[in-house]
């Protein structure tokens, strides 16, 4: 019967012209895959002139322990006409997947300092640990620094210059279950409920009930005991199992900045009279038919919006127009916007601002 349901599942689709199916792994992710930041403080030498300086002691002091540390001691004064060291944060990031001892993490500085450039340096052996305080050590890092952008001469990268000093592994089970976090685009109570009912009615037994929504974006799911020693194929038929998703909710996203506009779903607008910069767009309902004495005409100037639909007309047909009246982006979206908010834009308006 297990096997069975993919298949039932693929031929449910070609009868269903509104919906279509994903993988469970394609709209979730495993709690506990998740990346993780590494962070230090650390010196950078090597400097052409372009480091601290002297004056500046948050740098000259690390460096003075530095040196204590390998039998040279000196002092701070001593050390005032130093210009060839900065001080610098560094992170790195841990991949979703966890790391292992000796794996090589690319490690990021920036200057906090007074230096004026990082270019040519190379970073000093320094500890990585977690962003508590008083985690322990995971990785260290060091070796020469690579400027990201020379416009930005104060942060670097030091490609692979991190290493892995323990194992870092991500936790995927917790007391026999594991729990799926539905991605924020997906995530919301009917499409948590149709990821419980497929995993429930592909590995369930006997009417058993394995999975269920906690909310709208987490679904746990108990692994059968047959299998917590082994959970790996459990895992994995859990995620390739298809989702058969309803028609998306209707959404559009904005971003003036980048001038970006995304429809999603059957978005429609009410009958409505747009006049905007010299153009003028209508919704007409019911379509009008053309005859001899009453031709049906357009202009760059003026567009109809045309449908069956009694609640008026889609959004992607008005979206169509001012594309054939060669309006600006910026203007479509003011456009969009007045819609929204005089009630003739049936949808969520979502606007970015980065």
């Amino acid at each position: 019967m297990k096997r069975l349901l993919p298949i039932f599942c693929l031929c449910l689709l070609l009868l269903c012209g509104q919906a279509s199916a994903v993988r469970v792994a394609d709209i979730t992710r495993l709690n506990g895959q998740r990346t993780n930041v590494l962070t230090g403080l650390g010196l950078v030498y090597g400097l052409k002139a372009t480091g601290d300086g002297g004056d500046f002691a948050p740098a000259i002091r690390p460096l003075a322990g530095m040196l204590q540390k390998f039998s040279d001691p000196v002092t701070v004064a001593e050390l005032t006409k130093v210009q060839n060291v900065a001080v610098v944060s560094i992170t790195a990031i841990v991949p979703s997947t966890g790391a292992r001892a000796g794996d090589k993490l690319d490690v990021r500085v920036t200057s906090i300092g007074a230096a004026s450039s990082l270019k040519g340096g190379r970073l000093f052996v320094c500890p990585l640990t977690g962003p508590i305080p008083g985690a322990p050590i995971y990785a260290l890092a060091e070796g020469p620094i690579a400027l990201e952008d020379p416009s930005d001469p104060n942060v670097g990268v030091v490609t692979g210059g991190g290493v892995m000093e323990v194992d870092l592994p991500v936790k995927y089970i917790e007391n026999g279950r594991i729990s799926l976090i539905i991605e924020a685009p997906s995530a919301n109570w009917t499409n948590a409920s149709l990821i419980a009912k497929t995993i429930n009615d592909a590995e369930g037994q006997n009417g058993q009930q394995l999975a269920f929504a906690i909310d709208a974006k987490e679904v746990v799911v108990t692994i059968p005991p047959a299998e917590r020693q082994q959970p790996d194929s459990f895992i994995s038929r859990v995620q390739q199992l298809p989702v058969l998703m309803l028609p998306t909710e209707a959404r559009v996203q904005i971003n003036r900045r980048t001038g970006t506009l995304i429809v999603t779903g059957d978005v429609e607008i009410s009958p409505v009279v747009i006049s905007h910069k010299g153009l003028t767009i209508t919704t007409t309902n019911p379509p009008p038919v053309p005859s001899a004495r009453n031709p049906v005409t357009s202009s760059r100037d003026t567009v109809a919006l045309q449908t069956g639909n009694q609640s008026g007309a889609r959004l992607q047909d008005l979206v169509n127009a001012l594309e054939q009246l060669k309006v600006p982006v910026e203007d479509r979206i003011t456009i969009v916007k007045e819609l929204y908010q005089s009630g003739k834009l049936h949808a969520k308006l979502i606007e970015e601002q980065n």
